[in-house]
């Protein structure tokens, strides 16, 4: 909904009582926007302390998850769940260079722990964990090429162990190759200025499904 100047300056004429009353009505049925104001107003947390909080819960959670591993729908069950948390921090603090960082930290975790048992799966078994993780890295690249230039090298030699992981898995590198990711983006550390236009693209035409 657009709020239009009518509307806006209607609210701020609101005396205070009544716009506090309607903030916390409004703040009891939006979790996400409590959580931000929280964060902002009360939290002595810094972002880098809540940031090294969810690595520490990537880590714990894929390290478990590869232990006890069973499935790949209960491996992709746990990443929807970690993925969930790190869009939760990532809300509540704003933290844009964690989400590259925790996304990151997911899937060469992930990879690093499940290759050789992913290897020997049948093809129908994997496939849709390598689609989600495709899509995934595809998500990571985009958003490395919305920060700030400093912050680039600090992620090469994650991309460089994220490359090497996907190429020395061959139906993962077959099913990149299929869906229009190039390898030699994390290999090299090289992102396409236009990366989001191509993985734009690239779902338009119906792959990463």
């Amino acid at each position: 909904m657009k709020f239009d100047k009518e509307f806006k300056e209607a609210i701020i004429e609101l005396p205070t009582i009544e716009k506090d009353r309607l903030l916390l009505r409004l703040l009891k049925k939006d979790l996400a926007l409590a959580r931000r104001f929280y964060f902002e107003l009360v939290s002595t947390d810094t972002v880098d302390e809540c940031r090294t909080v969810i690595e520490h819960k990537v880590i714990e959670t894929v390290s478990r998850a590869s232990d006890r591993f069973y499935s790949v729908a209960l491996l992709m069950k746990d990443l929807r769940y970690l993925s969930g948390d790190i869009t939760e921090h990532v809300k509540t603090t704003k933290d844009k260079f964690g989400e590259v960082s925790l996304n990151l930290l997911m899937v060469i975790e992930v990879l690093r722990l499940n290759n050789t048992k992913l290897k020997f799966l049948p093809e129908s078994n994997v496939h849709k964990l390598y689609i989600y993780i495709i899509a995934r890295v595809f998500k990571i690249l985009t958003l490395i090429n919305t920060l700030h230039d400093d912050f680039y090298v600090e992620f090469e030699t994650h991309l460089h162990t994220l490359g090497e992981l996907i190429s020395s898995n061959n139906y993962l590198m077959k099913t990149a190759i299929y869906n229009g990711f190039d390898v030699n983006w994390l290999l090299n550390a090289d992102i396409p200025e236009n990366i989001a236009a191509i993985h734009k693209e690239v779902k338009q035409q119906g792959y990463l499904k």
